[in-house]
């Protein structure tokens, strides 16, 4: 049985290459991380992007960080061979908007704000309070598990060298350009 430690490390590469593929499906085909039995409508990088570059026996850390930053850097960056690390999305349905970070070693998520529950009033408000929160954040956690098992489908695909690897980076050389 492997330690935890060495399992840790050897299967990190697979949240970079999970955060990476995001953002590649967020920019080209977004429609597709929506599930359907969810009620979010949109799915989009927020204000924070971490990536790392391990290549040339270095390692270089990118982040890019405010609200309305470019991702130029990032992708100057995925062309080095960097890989995304961290990332902060925002997903809405209607008008509700959650906020949220991956981090791509261990798909943690952190700093989630949810949208605004009704205040509490009275001692007996509490537990319901408490109850639309958890639901709130369970949302997040399903949707975060349901892009995560796309990304597992098409990574043990016969298709992922051939078709998706070559679609990221077409995406990530015609992304430079614009």
């Amino acid at each position: 049985m492997l330690d935890v430690s060495v399992a840790y490390n050897r299967y990190k590469f697979l949240g970079h290459e999970f955060l990476t593929w995001l953002w590649y499906m967020i920019e080209t085909d977004n429609e597709k991380l929506m599930d359907p039995a969810a009620e979010f409508d949109d799915l989009y990088i927020g204000n924070r992007v971490v990536l790392e570059n391990s290549s040339h026996n270095r390692d270089e850390v990118i982040s890019i960080k405010g609200d309305g930053a470019g991702l130029e850097e990032g992708v100057i960056a995925l062309q080095k061979g960097a890989k995304v690390t961290e990332m902060n999305l925002v997903a809405k349905a209607g008008e509700s908007e959650w906020r949220f970070n991956i981090k791509g070693e261990s798909l943690n998520i952190g700093n989630l704000k949810s949208p605004e529950t009704g205040r509490v009033e009275q001692a007996e408000d509490v537990e319901g309070a408490v109850l639309e929160k958890v639901y709130l954040y369970e949302k997040v956690v399903n949707l975060t598990n349901y892009v995560y098992r796309q990304f597992i489908k098409s990574r043990v695909s016969p298709e992922w060298e051939q078709v998706v690897v070559k679609n990221i980076s077409k995406w990530i050389q015609q992304a430079s350009r614009e």
